[in-house]
């Protein structure tokens, strides 16, 4: 039996983990949870799975579930904010924390899980993009697994494993597109927030869908992959593959490619990293080759999708950049879904960033989090009036 804590239990990936543990209940025991506002859901899993540990990082919320349990008399610790989120990060019985939040607020939580010798299931991407040395460098230390929820890195996981590392030429992350692939520079300057919102292939949040249009989340990934297998940038190839059929390849040296291939259910990642290095019976639609009609590629158009070629850019700067790419697209996505901002505007204001502010090379979690609230405010004061 492992015992799990899920940070974010109520989002997209959180629900998708809280099914696995459904499907699987004889393997693992769900901890503790944490949640920003959403407390149906919250007191739906308490009721279900009987955690001991909840964490709420929204004031009203918190004194929802509070109330139930004390109502219920359920034997449920109900904790709030930042120091409550630390806490279901480090529970001492905890083994496996999955980190499903979105935005910088996983960071501090995810270094705390790993100092306290937990195995990290990661699915929040900020974390190794703003402080990806941080995170590699306390995982080491501690010894622990770190293992990858995203369907693009859970897939080059599985096709690194047994390998050697050394013997990689090419890491190879796809992208679906988004909803506006193919599109010209002209036919996303009055696209709607509905719009942005409709992706074709997978069901997420808010935020990384919007990401996902821009090919900001391809972005991301990059230089996740960069910490995740030790990759330099040149050899981190994006391949626009519609179906998402195949989740991402790595190619070899001896020019031998191998591929991950699934349906497009994030359970499947999510289980792997749950039982790694086990695998156990499907709690996914298995593929059927015969209803695949075709799989198709495409180089990314990074001249209309700019987002991708700056974090590129951020990337390849290494120290401080990365954190200040998040930070602008964190503050113009949020711009964008309250429809203060256009579409195109949120590259604009990610390049703007890049050129304005000042990185550094060595930095603590300290200067990260100086810098991520500096570039937030630049933001929001210039673009959000």
């Amino acid at each position: 039996m492992k015992y799990i804590s899920i940070l974010g239990a109520t989002g997209s990936i959180g629900s998708q983990t809280i099914d696995v543990l459904r499907q699987s209940s004889q393997d693992f025991s769900l901890l503790g949870i944490s949640a920003h506002k959403n407390y149906d859901k919250v007191i739906n899993i308490i009721n279900e799975f009987s955690p001991k540990f909840v964490a709420m990082t929204e004031e009203v919320a918190f004194n929802k579930v509070k109330d139930y349990c004390n109502e219920n008399n359920l034997d449920v610790e109900v904790t709030f904010g930042m120091d409550g989120l630390n806490k279901i990060a480090t529970l001492p019985e905890a083994q496996i924390v999955v980190t499903s939040v979105v935005g910088m607020v996983g960071l501090i939580p995810t270094l705390k899980a790993i100092n306290a010798g937990k195995h990290i299931a990661l699915a929040n991407k900020e974390t190794l993009v703003v402080g990806g040395s941080l995170v590699t460098k306390a995982v080491k230390k501690n010894n622990v697994l770190l293992l990858p929820v995203d369907s693009e890195h859970g897939a080059i996981f599985q096709c690194l494993h047994g390998n050697n590392i050394k013997e990689v030429s090419k890491i190879i992350l796809t992208a679906s597109g988004g909803p506006f692939r193919g599109k010209t520079i002209k036919e996303l300057q009055n696209v709607s927030l509905k719009e942005a919102l409709n992706h074709p292939r997978w069901k997420m949040g808010s935020k990384i869908t919007i990401d996902s249009a821009t090919l900001m989340n391809k972005g991301l990934e990059v230089i996740e992959a960069h910490w995740l297998f030790n990759a330099a940038y040149e050899n981190i190839q994006v391949v626009v593959h519609p179906q998402s059929i195949i989740h991402s390849m790595v190619e070899y040296i001896d020019g031998s490619v191998l591929a991950q291939l699934g349906t497009t259910d994030m359970r499947l990642p999510i289980q792997y990293a749950l039982n790694y290095p086990l695998r156990k019976n499907a709690v996914v639609e298995k593929l059927d080759f015969y209803k695949l009609s075709s799989l198709s590629f495409q180089m990314p158009d990074t001249e209309t999708f700019k987002c991708l070629s700056l974090a590129y850019a951020a990337g390849d700067t290494g120290g401080t950049m990365p954190a200040i790419l998040n930070a602008a697209n964190e503050a113009a996505v949020k711009l964008f879904l309250k429809e203060k901002i256009t579409f195109l505007k949120i590259g604009d204001i990610i390049e703007e960033c890049m050129n304005k502010f000042t990185y550094v090379n060595n930095f603590q979690v300290e200067d990260i989090l100086e810098i991520d609230k500096k570039v937030k405010d630049f933001v929001l004061n210039t673009y959000g009036n």
